[in-house]
């Protein structure tokens, strides 16, 4: 037996654990209570303590497959939010009989329990619960993907297929220059993560990283957004301001979506990258700042230079070391690691019954073409988990079809031009129509989501 020291947990690997909570104040768990379940824990290693505060630390400090608690009448909704937050384990029910003549936890059994028995208990009907949640136990711990992919130290990108390999690949190389970076990719493919990989892998990952979403700064106010201002430069300037950028000095300045920057932004910005000092507004003397420059863009900014619209000689002043972050129809291979670790950060947000994806699930999102990437399979994920009704995740909950679409005659365009709507209007409804919040949701500004509104046919 395992006692509530868990230093004798010490350095080795158990394979079939079992943590024993006892919340019903009757120490069931302890001396005489506890030999009466000889029997059943035949086979196990097992883990008892007495309340919800015991188990937390108990779970921080080791991994169990299955759980079995112990409760009476009283804590049903702290333990209720304790079994919401422990989602992933197997969870078998000891109550009294009249418990279960409560409402709630009746609710509470069908929400978390994989099964539920009775005092007195019936050790040989026990033991055989608790083989059968193992066996559940383990079929969740097989993956869709290698769980070490997701396991990448200090690297926030997720996966473990060849194109996310050779990206982060790329990215120790970058780290470990000074030049200015151009990340390239499409909308929600991860452009801000790939720049903060690099930072954290730099030599000022001790220095701020500060993204700056260009399309989102106030037109009237960018000149001291980006590069502050003195006091008195203009009505309302009662104090020295240090922009964005100079903020970013001794670490790394982002510049999200740099198509978007006005065209004399970007002729003060490339003053900058020449001379590596700033002028705030209302200032009469440069100050220097020594940071590193990483600019991404969704749009292609040699197109853009050719119409007019982006300086060139900024273009290639930025264009020094240049990443193309795949988009993730390019990363099939980890489309279900992603989604199971989207599942799990989101955990919170799930009905309580909700456990994980049905195969028909799995097989919907390995055909679908994800045109919206990564942030698309967040939105997803996200909606499935509230709105189902089983205990597993249905095509229908992530809004696909378990049809193949790469075969359908149906055009890319199409295809993104619905799914992009999809999740503007599901993000708007999570927002209860406040366009702030769901600009901040989407990772975009609030100029580029009315026109995307308007441009998807959204009625507000």
């Amino acid at each position: 037996m395992l006692s509530d020291d868990h230093s004798t947990f010490g350095g080795w690997m158990l394979k079939r654990l079992l943590l024993c909570i006892d919340v019903s104040g009757n120490g069931l768990l302890h001396g005489a209570g506890m030999r009466q379940f000889g029997t059943a824990w035949d086979g196990w290693q097992v883990c008892t303590v007495s309340g919800l505060a015991a188990a937390a630390r108990a779970l921080r400090a080791h991994s169990f497959p299955v759980g079995v608690l112990i409760s009476s009448f009283d804590g049903l909704g702290e333990l209720d939010s304790f079994l919401h937050q422990h989602w992933d384990m197997q969870w078998v029910g000891i109550f009294p009989p009249r418990a279960l003549q409560m409402a709630a936890c009746r609710r509470l059994v069908r929400d978390h329990c994989h099964d539920y028995h009775t005092l007195p208990v019936d050790m040989l009907r026990l033991r055989h619960t608790l083989g059968h949640a193992y066996g559940y136990a383990t079929l969740r711990e097989l993956p869709h993907a290698p769980l070490c992919a997701l396991e990448q130290p200090d690297m926030a990108l997720k996966g473990g297929g060849v194109a996310i390999g050779r990206l982060r690949s790329q990215i120790l190389k970058v780290a470990g220059a000074s030049a200015p970076v151009l990340i390239w990719g499409e909308s929600g493919s991860g452009k801000e993560l790939t720049a903060q990989a690099i930072h954290v892998h730099s030599a000022r990952a001790a220095g701020p990283f500060v993204p700056i979403n260009c399309g989102a700064i106030p037109a009237g106010l960018a000149q001291s957004e980006l590069f502050g201002h003195e006091r008195g430069a203009f009505t309302g300037a009662t104090r020295d301001k240090r922009g964005l950028i100079e903020s970013a000095a001794g670490g790394t300045v982002f510049f999200d979506e740099i198509g978007d920057l006005p065209l004399p932004l970007q002729t003060n910005l490339l003053r900058f990258l020449q001379e590596k000092t700033i002028y705030r507004v209302g200032a009469t003397h440069s100050t220097a700042v020594d940071l590193r420059v990483i600019a991404a863009s969704h749009v292609n900014l040699l197109e853009a230079v050719q119409q007019g619209r982006f300086r060139e000689d900024l273009y290639y002043r930025l264009n020094v070391l240049a990443l193309d972050v795949p988009p993730l129809r390019e990363r099939k291979e980890d489309l279900m690691l992603l989604a199971n670790h989207f599942f799990s950060t989101y955990a919170s947000e799930r009905a309580p019954m909700v456990k994980g994806f049905s195969n028909a699930a799995v097989e919907a999102i390995c055909n679908h073409a994800w045109p919206g990437n990564v942030r698309e399979l967040i939105n997803r994920v996200r909606r499935a988990m509230v709105m189902a009704e089983g205990r597993a995740i249905m095509p229908q909950d992530l809004g696909l079809s378990v049809a193949d679409e790469s075969g359908a005659d149906v055009a890319l365009d199409g295809i993104r031009w619905r799914a992009d709507r999809e999740a503007v209007q599901a993000c708007l409804a999570s927002a209860g129509g406040n366009i702030s919040k769901a600009a901040r949701d989407l990772g975009v500004s609030r100029m580029t989501l009315y026109r995307m509104i308007k441009r998807l046919n959204i009625e507000c």
